[in-house]
C-alpha cells in the first residue's frame, strides 16, 4: 500500500478527531459540517481513500448514493427545510479543499442561508462530439 498523508477525514474515520456522526455503514460516514453554511449542514464520506468521485469503485459510489438518499431524507426532516443543495467538488480549480471525496447536504433555509452560488453558463457548438467522446469512454 503506497505512503500517504491521511486527510483530516480519515482521521475522522480512523476515529483520531471526533465528530458529530449522524450515519455509518461499511462504505459510508455522515456527519454535521464543523463550519456549517446552515443549520444541519452534513458531510457524507466514503470510507474507501480516493481524492476524486472517479476513482471510487462501483460499489462504493453505489453505497454514497444510497446514503445521500437517506440522509437527505433525514435533513429534512430534521432542520424542516425542504430546499438544499447537494454539493460535491473534484480537484482544487474545483473548489474542494479536502482532498478525499466528500458530499456536503446544505439545507437552504432562506437565501441568506445555505450555499450561495453564481451559475456563467456558455453556449457550446461541440455538444454533439462531446457526447460521442463521452460515450466511447463508458466502460
Amino acid at each position: 500500500m503506497p505512503d500517504f498523508v491521511p486527510t483530516i477525514f480519515q482521521k475522522i474515520i480512523d476515529g483520531e478527531i471526533p465528530c458529530h456522526r449522524v450515519f455509518e455503514n461499511e462504505h459510508v460516514l455522515a456527519f454535521l459540517d464543523v463550519a456549517p453554511l446552515s443549520a444541519g449542514h452534513t458531510l457524507v464520506i466514503p470510507k474507501q481513500q480516493a481524492a476524486f468521485l472517479h476513482e471510487l469503485t462501483p460499489e462504493c459510489g453505489a453505497a454514497l448514493g444510497q446514503a445521500l438518499v437517506l440522509i437527505s431524507r433525514a435533513v429534512v426532516q430534521a432542520t424542516g427545510v425542504l430546499e438544499y443543495n447537494i454539493l460535491q467538488n473534484n480537484g482544487g480549480r474545483a473548489n474542494q479543499a479536502v482532498f478525499h471525496v466528500h458530499f456536503h447536504i446544505i439545507p437552504k433555509p432562506s437565501v441568506d442561508e445555505g450555499l450561495g452560488l453564481v451559475w456563467k453558463a456558455t453556449e457550446r457548438d461541440d455538444a454533439e462530439a462531446m457526447a460521442t467522446s463521452i460515450r466511447s469512454n463508458l466502460s
